[in-house]
């Protein structure tokens, strides 16, 4: 399926100033602007909206992503998931009260992104990148099977035959993209043939004028604000999110790094953007992308606006055309789309026995939820908490107390241990990572009852990193202070010696 002509971005000016270039992101534009018009439409259709809105937006947010986006070649466009945090107040308010939402999500986007937002990517984990990526592609085959039930007989040959090229046809040639053949294709094979299929055209009318400016029609007070507030963070956050893990996604395919605090405030103002001519919210595609990029090989910014600027032509200048591409061309593209965006590396039994339990629970709760919410944010929010939860699990497990007796005195005040008369004492040696969940049994590994007047908690092979541990410490401390014993803590390093001096009720080194 691939037309890949190099591993890496291009910038604009080399597009330019290459013919060869410049085709692959022009052809790469166009099959990607045939894969925006049904999903933009059925999207609006969702949210209860002309289907104008979506189209609109998809061009504003393709053009716009392209200059002010931080990940060349990457598609946004009105997206299903920002669309399902707005129905609600669609359905309550109307679509002048979403215009608002989405300006002010796009001006809450500017924000986060200056605020270095986008710094917080380093937290997600692979293991919840690839429940991300596998959630999507089951999202993408599922979103396709309702134009598979309850159609004409013709429509599974047709997606057969167009499966068929997508896969063999650059073993042809890479010259032009297989989804752009398979497209055009099915499309002259159907009309030519008189086929009773369903049509782009059957998922919405398309509009027939160029976008205006869109002004909203409500009152501007407090009241609106307040009923507008909790979808502009929700879409805000959803958009986001989604953008950035796409742009990570693409960083992979591309072995290039990409400008993730600029993608942020350049999708805030794209939204700004899209609300005033557009209407409805845009963040990044992924099946789009994915056809951008691995399906068509593009790697630069002139595919994603050629991308929105084909959209408009299309719906406007030949939307008679478009309306008669059958579905099932569109069915096979993003099929296969899907199949190429699963990592089928990670369900591998080989990699399953490999994998450590713990990162395939990640991944698997990513991925169910993604699926059973259609929502990739909350996967990915509720497999980053599975995570957190599964490491402090895992290192709670990796902290030791070990007892050693009549070890010669390390602190001060203590005497050796010698036949004149000097106390017992006891040196407890702990070992591992002390926070909140290795230091909660911290209490229970000491005893208290038996242990001689003198006690030493040494710290040398250990590191305090939150408060929960130096009250488990001072309490400690306290038991066996409540039995005339005294306890030395030693060992510590100068960040956990600073920590238990600022947080400790009692004094660190007795």
């Amino acid at each position: 399926m691939a037309a890949v002509p190099t591993p890496h971005t291009v910038s604009v000016r080399a597009v330019l100033r290459s013919p060869r270039l410049l085709r692959i992101e022009i052809l790469a534009g166009l099959v990607t602007a045939f894969a925006l018009i049904p999903e933009a439409t059925a999207f609006s259709i969702v949210l209860g909206v002309d289907p104008r809105l979506g189209l609109f937006s998809s061009f504003v947010g393709a053009v716009a992503i392209a200059l002010l986006g931080g990940r060349p070649a990457m598609v946004s466009a009105a997206a299903g998931s920002v669309a399902l945090v707005a129905v609600p107040l669609v359905r309550e308010h109307g679509a002048d009260y979403l215009i608002v939402a989405v300006v002010l999500s796009g001006l809450l986007q500017v924000v986060l992104g200056v605020a270095g937002v986008a710094r917080l990517m380093r937290f997600i984990p692979r293991s919840v990148m690839v429940g991300f990526v596998n959630g999507l592609a089951i999202l993408i085959f599922w979103s396709q099977v309702r134009h598979l039930v309850g159609v004409p007989w013709a429509v599974y040959p047709l997606v057969a035959a167009g499966i068929a090229v997508v896969v063999l046809f650059p073993r042809v040639t890479k010259a032009v993209p297989a989804p752009l053949v398979a497209i055009v294709a099915l499309t002259v094979v159907a009309v030519a043939g008189g086929l009773d299929v369903p049509t782009v055209g059957d998922e919405g009318a398309l509009p027939q004028s160029l976008p205006s400016l869109l002004i909203p029609d409500v009152p501007l007070t407090l009241d609106t604000l307040r009923i507008v507030a909790p979808y502009v963070a929700g879409m805000a956050l959803v958009g986001l999110l989604e953008s950035l893990l796409t742009a990570k996604l693409v960083d992979d395919v591309t072995d290039t790094r990409s400008d993730k605090s600029r993608e942020a405030w350049g999708l805030g103002v794209t939204n700004v953007l899209a609300g005033l001519f557009g209407g409805q919210g845009v963040c990044a595609m992924i099946g789009q992308t994915v056809i951008n990029v691995r399906g068509a090989g593009a790697r630069s910014r002139v595919s994603t606006f050629m991308a929105g600027v084909f959209v408009l032509v299309l719906v406007v200048g030949l939307n008679d055309v478009v309306a008669q591409i059958p579905m099932a061309a569109l069915v096979a593209v993003m099929i296969m789309v899907a199949v190429m965006t699963f990592d089928w590396h990670s369900v591998r039994p080989a990699t399953l026995r490999r994998m450590p339990r713990s990162e395939t629970t990640v991944m698997v709760a990513t991925v169910v939820v993604t699926v059973a919410t259609d929502n990739l944010a909350v996967g990915v929010l509720v497999g980053v908490v599975v995570a957190m939860v599964m490491f402090a699990r895992r290192v709670a497990h990796f902290t030791s107390v070990t007892p050693m007796d009549d070890v010669a005195a390390v602190g001060p005040g203590l005497t050796s241990d010698a036949d004149d008369g000097a106390p017992r004492r006891r040196t407890y040696v702990v070992e591992g990572e002390l926070f909140f969940a290795s230091s909660n049994d911290l209490v229970y590994q000491f005893d208290y009852a038996d242990d001689p007047d003198d006690v030493v908690v040494d710290l040398t092979r250990a590191h305090v990193w939150d408060a929960s541990t130096v009250a488990t410490l001072d309490a400690i401390q306290t038991k066996y202070a409540a039995r005339g014993k005294r306890v030395t803590i030693v060992g510590a390093n100068p960040d956990t010696a600073a920590r238990l001096t600022r947080l400790s009720t009692l004094t660190p080194g007795g």
